[in-house]
């Protein structure tokens, strides 16, 4: 018989590998996907958190969604809202570097039911500011309408700040608003649409005839008009339901002018030269940069759109501009005042004004926008009631031409995270102008200050006048009203985010200690510890002046013995080093264990705080009454941080002579912290750069070498006197033998 011939088997083979791989794929794929649902952040926390406490009436969550991290809110089996946390939808950090986690409910018609704050870790929050204080004021968010917010560009409702906790209050309402927003959309609460980037369906027709006359513009929307009359104020005050605005009602007549308003796009080429005429619209291009729009926007009535607002702190109170979610206010250095309008027929305008609208404002010049008037009335002597009026403005079709390549719709990407998340931290260097420019002054005095120190210590009386006001001004500006006090918690945050995703946004949320950080950094290198510990602490600054009264009240001062001086250096690299091991492992305890500093209790805080931190900070400065700068000198992490990189410094400024601490022993006496050896050297780990030891460098009176040289001068014109003087000058107090 002939034999059968064999199957090749590989065929089949091929196929069962291909199924398994299938299947491996299918089951690798779910795996991932379980994987990334319990990721997220509310995963972890739902099951921890009580219904009841979040959401009045609920009594259970549903389960988490699959498209999205948010699960429904339920009463009786009922869904009534949906929760979720922020930091699963937006990525915006505290000052510690980390997320706050806050959990938020919201109902179909897009309105925030209930908000709890479920894990952070901010310093001032866990160790300076009472932990209700902060839920209390994220509770206050209860009601409040999404729907308004994203008309009214996320700036729809006022912002309670706690004192010393601005920026963690302004992360957590960013995340609050932009997250719920972004929710809201994606689920079509309260008629909201899906937030996607369609891409620009239109572009500016830079070609389109521009406009021969006012009336025209008018006309055909280049200029949009706002009027309002006395009446129609008093009317719309009247109508708040609040009596005391009838008694402040205004008096002129109800058809007198209160405001006309006008605004045009004046960024936009045929409608610029109109306006403003050929020369004055190329002045606008140059001050311009690249993305960068402008309006103008003139008026006339006895109401002004500019206020005074920005007189004192640079900022257009009474205008804003808002377009979908985006809001623009403008400040001083995004204005100019226009010129005459060159324009036979233009009203006679007491108001003539550009702004400008930043390019990561993510302001669209194609879409309709508006300008948003707020008007105020004084109601008591510090009390106002506001109402607002809006402008409306969409450019004419003729500035209008289709986008030459039609986008596809494509989802929000990082990258508005990352412009949100930048939007938040200019906000916050625009509000800290004052704060920023004093600041900046103090530096670069200090600077001076040390360039030429030996100027400036040659008068004992000149460096004691500038020493004590320079500190105060630290104390009082810096400390009290700025809060600007580093920490060795802000070291550890350093040192957290350069172990794990380092973002330099976190750290640009504080501007005052961002720039402090930096000019520390350059003085290690200069000077040393002593630029930030001498001169810019507040707390340093409290302790000096504190002993500087005690001395004036004759309050006895101790000086310790060299050999124990010296062995308690040591303590506060103790402290530090103790602090690093322990945040390297916890963070979170590490920062507890900070509260060896006094400074949230002193400065941030005003001593507003339970008693035993208060005794604690209280203790601190009374030793320091009788030792100067008690603990600067011995417990101090901060200090003993930043003398660890200061032995890099590249510079010797300190001058010193041969004689200095053989024989003599002046500045050793004299140094407030007991920085210079008995052998004279100045250790520049304890060294704060007083600049004492350089005004007895230069004294006339108490240097025995500047003596000695002024002495030998005087002999070659008077031998005798030189004479009768030379017993003295070898008994002087300050000279001993070996």
């Amino acid at each position: 018989m002939q034999a059968m011939p064999k199957a090749d088997p590989r065929p089949f083979i091929s196929r069962l590998a291909q199924t398994l791989f299938a299947c491996a794929l299918a089951m690798l794929v779910s795996t991932m996907a379980q994987a990334q649902a319990a990721q997220t952040v509310l995963s972890q926390f739902l099951p921890e958190i009580d219904p009841a406490t979040l959401v009045e009436g609920a009594d259970a969550f549903g389960p988490i969604r699959d498209d999205m991290p948010v699960a429904p809110v339920l009463s009786g089996g009922e869904e009534i809202g949906h929760v979720f946390i922020t930091s699963d939808f937006v990525g915006t950090t505290g000052y510690s570097g980390k997320p706050i986690h806050t959990m938020v409910a919201v109902d179909d018609d897009a309105v925030i039911l209930g908000v709890d704050l479920v894990k952070h870790s901010e310093p001032i929050v866990l160790i300076g500011i009472p932990d209700s204080k902060i839920k209390a004021l994220v509770a206050d968010y209860r009601g409040l309408s999404l729907v308004d917010e994203a008309a009214a560009g996320g700036s729809g409702h006022d912002l309670e700040i706690i004192s010393g906790a601005t920026v963690t209050i302004m992360v957590i309402d960013d995340s609050i608003v932009r997250s719920g927003l972004k929710v809201a959309r994606q689920l079509g609460l309260g008629g909201l649409s899906p937030e996607v980037d369609t891409g620009p369906k239109y572009t500016i027709n830079e070609d389109a005839e521009a406009p021969e006359s006012w009336m025209t513009m008018e006309g055909n929307g280049t200029v949009r008009r706002l009027s309002l009359d006395v009446g129609q104020i008093n009317a719309a005050f009247a109508a708040m339901d609040d009596p005391r605005t009838e008694k402040y009602a205004l008096t002129e007549p109800s058809d007198a002018t209160f405001i006309d308003m006008q605004m045009a796009l004046v960024s936009v080429p045929p409608i610029g030269r109109a306006v403003l005429g050929e020369a004055d619209y190329g002045n606008l291009q140059e001050w311009l940069e690249p993305g960068e729009h402008a309006i103008a926007v003139v008026g006339r009535g006895i109401y002004s759109f500019k206020g005074s607002g920005y007189v004192r702190g640079g900022i257009f109170d009474r205008i804003v501009l808002i377009q979908d979610d985006v809001s623009v206010r403008f400040r001083d250095r995004g204005h100019r005042r226009m010129g005459v309008i060159p324009l036979d027929d233009v009203p006679e305008f007491t108001e003539r004004d550009l702004f400008k609208i930043p390019a990561d404002s993510g302001f669209d010049p194609t879409k309709p926008f508006r300008l948003q008037l707020l008007v105020q009335r004084e109601v008591a002597a510090i009390e106002k009631v506001f109402t607002t009026f809006d402008l409306g403005y969409q450019l004419p079709d003729a500035f209008l031409k289709p986008a030459a390549t039609p986008a596809q719709p494509v989802a929000a990407t990082g990258a508005s995270e990352s412009a949100a998340q930048s939007a938040l931290w200019k906000k916050i260097w625009e509000d800290k102008t004052l704060e920023i420019s004093v600041l900046a002054a103090m530096l670069a005095v200090l600077t001076l200050a040390f360039f030429f120190q030996m100027q400036l210590t040659r008068s004992e009386r000149a460096v004691k006048i500038f020493r004590y006001s320079f500190l105060t001004i630290t104390l009082v500006f810096l400390g009290w009203y700025a809060n600007a006090q580093l920490s060795v918690v802000n070291l550890m945050a350093l040192f957290g985010a350069l172990t794990s995703d380092f973002s330099w946004q976190a750290f640009l949320l504080d501007p005052l200690t961002f720039i402090l950080w930096f000019a520390v950094a350059a003085a290690i290198l200069f000077w040393g510890r002593g630029a930030y510990c001498g001169w810019l602490c507040p707390f340093g600054a409290l302790q000096e002046l504190t002993n500087h009264i005690a001395r004036a009240l004759k309050v006895p001062q101790f000086t310790l013995p060299w050999g124990l001086h010296e062995r308690l250096w040591p303590i506060k690299y103790m402290i530090f080093l103790g602090l690093f091991g322990v945040s390297l492992a916890s963070i979170e305890q590490a920062e507890h264990l900070a509260e060896v500093e006094p400074f949230k209790t002193a400065i941030i805080l005003n001593f507003v705080r339970a008693w035993p931190f208060v005794a604690y900070a209280a203790a601190l400065l009374v030793a320091g009454l009788f030792v100067e700068r008690f603990y600067c000198r011995y417990l101090c992490p901060l200090g003993a941080a930043l003398a660890i990189p200061a032995r890099l410094r590249m510079f010797d400024w300190l001058k010193r002579y041969k004689e200095c601490g053989s024989p003599c022993q002046t500045c050793a006496n004299e140094c407030m912290v007991q920085a210079i050896h008995p052998t004279g050297e100045i250790n520049p780990n304890e060294c704060l750069n007083c600049m004492h030891c350089q005004v007895l460098y230069q004294s006339k009176t108490k240097c025995p070498v500047v003596i000695k040289k002024l002495k030998r001068k005087g002999s070659t014109s008077d031998p005798t006197a030189f004479l009768n003087k030379r017993d003295g000058l070898e008994n002087h107090p300050n000279l001993q033998t070996k």
